[in-house]
């Protein structure tokens, strides 16, 4: 069996004590970098003030499957192509969050929100759609649209 394509890739996040007068904690996706030696094995934090925390998550596999071709020709046909990002926040301690899963899928996205998980998307750089594009053409062909007759054109009984 061959290798899948694969990146390893980690996840920056962001939390921002009290935004305002609503919200005690706010959490957000900032970016998605290609994994390198010097990040380690666990979470690392960047930077920290009183108010804001930025997180480096290491070690996240994105793994391009055939299955998934849709959800990856949808994505790079969407005008803006993207890092989906499913992530957690703690249910006894709000002020911790992590990511999950990276995906590069909008299908594999869909399915979580659908799920009812938190999906945050970042962009996806050249070099990333570039790479994805290969493997989408290589792997996904779009199903050819089929013209439907109007119904007006159809007897009353085949309506």
């Amino acid at each position: 069996m061959a290798d899948r394509p694969r990146v390893q890739v980690a996840v920056v996040m962001e939390r921002d004590s009290r935004p305002n007068r609503w919200e005690e904690w706010r959490h957000r996706i900032v970016d998605v970098v290609p994994m390198q030696d010097g990040f380690g094995a666990g979470p690392r934090v960047l930077l920290e003030d009183d108010r804001l925390q930025r997180t480096l998550h290491p070690g996240f596999d994105v793994e391009l499957f055939a299955d998934e071709g849709e959800g990856y020709y949808l994505n790079l046909t969407s005008g803006a192509p993207v890092w989906f990002v499913v992530w957690r926040i703690d249910d006894e301690d709000p002020s911790r969050s992590w990511p999950e899963q990276v995906t590069l899928s909008y299908n594999e996205a869909g399915r979580r929100m659908d799920a009812q998980e938190r999906v945050d998307n970042v962009p996806l750089p050249a070099e990333g759609r570039e790479w994805l594009q290969a493997f989408t053409d290589a792997n996904y062909r779009p199903e050819p649209k089929q013209r439907r007759r109007p119904a007006s054109f159809r007897a009353p009984d085949q309506r």
